[in-house]
């Protein structure tokens, strides 16, 4: 499995790069490995985005990993129960994310669901930001790690896709911003 370099989230155009990490393959190495296609994304412009955890400069312990190099992890607990797994992009000090929503399963199926307390494989075992860390075993404990070495790997190339662009969900706090299309969806061919 060749991993993308980290020189692949250095583009400072956070929703191309939400775009072109559809299609990827994400993967977890914690004693077995788990993951799929990366299906759905959502774009974090940084300082400017009212959106993102970095807006007007915000800094925080929380936070600080979306300022330094791309290619890096964020992970955080969102309503004290869901982790929440981030790609950060952009130069060093240029805090942009891309929030990995959603993924077709393709390896690790049973642990995964083990993980997410299901029987079977169904249709909600990755589908939306908190299930698919459940199921890929996030924590914040992977929180600063990079993608390009296990135990976190984003994997693959480019591929002839189609994109269907929407406003991103549960932002409404970020006023216009809110209605920016930064969440991007695979259409499965």
């Amino acid at each position: 499995m060749n991993s993308l370099p980290r020189s692949f989230y250095e583009s400072q155009d956070v929703v191309s790069l939400a775009k072109e990490l559809l299609g990827k393959q994400l993967f977890t190495c914690f004693g077995e490995l788990t993951g799929g296609t990366i299906i759905e994304t959502e774009a974090y412009a940084g300082i400017e985005d009212r959106a993102s955890h970095a807006f007007g400069g915000r800094r925080t312990k929380r936070n600080e990993v979306m300022y330094g190099p791309p290619g890096f992890a964020y992970v955080y607990l969102c309503y004290g129960i869901h982790y929440l797994l981030n790609v950060v992009t952009a130069k060093e000090g240029i805090p942009h994310a891309v929030l990995i929503r959603a993924l077709r399963p393709t390896h690790g199926i049973e642990t995964m669901l083990k993980r997410r307390k299901k029987k079977k494989l169904g249709p909600t075992l990755t589908a939306g930001p908190g299930a698919t860390g459940a199921a890929l075993g996030i924590t914040c404990a992977h929180n600063n790690l990079p993608f390009d070495t296990p135990p976190l790997l984003i994997c693959g190339a480019p591929s002839p896709q189609t994109i269907v662009a929407s406003p991103r969900i549960g932002v409404e706090y970020a006023g216009e911003d809110a209605k920016l299309l930064y969440r991007f969806r695979l259409v499965e061919q």
